[in-house]
């Protein structure tokens, strides 16, 4: 019998299924497509291979031997009760988005910097005016807290505003990319008081819970700007909309740690904050769905080999 192999993920194009198809079908598996979890949940008790990012896909999938995650985050696969075969394999797609989010962290510091929030709101009141002060990535010190994709895909881009720095922070105080330096996590707080903009894109995991707290953020100087793309629960938000509210420091916030936001959260009217609703890095760029299923299709192959998908993670660290 043909192995099986199930891909849930909506709004593939058709080339992405005839791709997929193809590829499966030469390596010998039976593959079906689905758009929700729902539609595949009867085929799920014979899926050894799955191409999908709920939780419930490896719940409900005993013979699972590897499912591949079309997003980067895995944290709902970490839960102990997760994988109905606790030894099948996981995989994801960082390394798909960094273009994507990059071009986002540019796109939102220079809103901030050059104030087009403002502009935009006494535009819509038909006010002219021109007169607001901006700043500039040009000639400030620009620190990088995660040396990953998006890390390395957003110093490449700010290295042509010319900033009088580009500072990586990762665990090893080791990674390759556009960056004047790489300190390791450890040496955050001498760090800090010299970051005139702070790009967080790290997972979320235990370590980095609430990473960014009261201490750091008082680190940081008047005027900081924090942009964070990598998980809300990195950045103590409490803390952080004291911050914000007493007007030390702008952030640009695109992850939280609940999602959807409540329509009530204190976070959607706080001051000096641009929010975006986890649109960074999600699927709408056609190059980023490409990488994904290019990524995919390379581990199929590796898989059917016998080999180790090139893109596996760790249930346990997160990442």
């Amino acid at each position: 019998m043909s192995p099986n192999l199930l891909v849930c993920i909506p709004g593939l194009s058709q080339e992405h299924i005839l791709r997929i198809r193809a590829c499966a079908e030469q390596l010998g598996f039976e593959v079906s497509f689905f758009s929700t979890v729902k539609e595949a949940m009867p085929h799920l008790p014979t899926a050894q291979v799955i191409f999908g990012q709920e939780a419930d896909l490896a719940r409900f999938s005993p013979q699972l031997k590897w499912i591949c995650s079309p997003s980067a985050g895995i944290n709902q696969f970490c839960g102990k009760d997760v994988f109905a075969n606790p030894n099948a394999l996981l995989s994801n797609s960082s390394g798909a988005y960094g273009v994507t989010i990059a071009e986002h962290v540019v796109m939102v510091i220079l809103e901030t910097l050059r104030r087009q929030k403002e502009y935009d709101a006494m535009a819509r009141e038909h006010i002219w005016r021109r007169d607001l002060p901006v700043k500039s990535i040009f000639g400030s010190r620009t620190l990088l807290l995660g040396a990953g994709d998006i890390g390395r895909e957003t110093a490449l881009r700010f290295r042509a505003f010319s900033p009088a720095s580009i500072i990586a922070v990762n665990r090893s105080g080791a990674a390759s990319g556009a960056y004047d330096a790489v300190r390791k996590v450890e040496q955050l707080n001498e760090l800090l008081p010299q970051c005139d903009i702070l790009v967080i894109s790290l997972p979320g995991t235990p370590d980095t819970y609430h990473m960014i707290n009261e201490e750091k953020l008082s680190l940081l100087p008047d005027g900081a700007l924090i942009v964070n793309v990598g998980r809300g629960s990195v950045i103590d938000t409490p803390a952080l909309v004291r911050e914000l509210t007493n007007g030390r420091l702008k952030a640009v916030l695109d992850v939280f740690e609940t999602e959807p936001l409540p329509p009530n959260d204190p976070l959607w009217d706080c001051p000096n904050l641009i929010i975006t609703q986890h649109t960074a890095g999600n699927m709408t760029l056609p190059y980023t769905v490409q990488r994904i299923v290019d990524m995919f299709l390379e581990d199929l192959q590796r898989f059917a080999r016998g080999e180790t998908p090139l893109h596996l993670v760790d249930r346990t660290r997160g990442y």
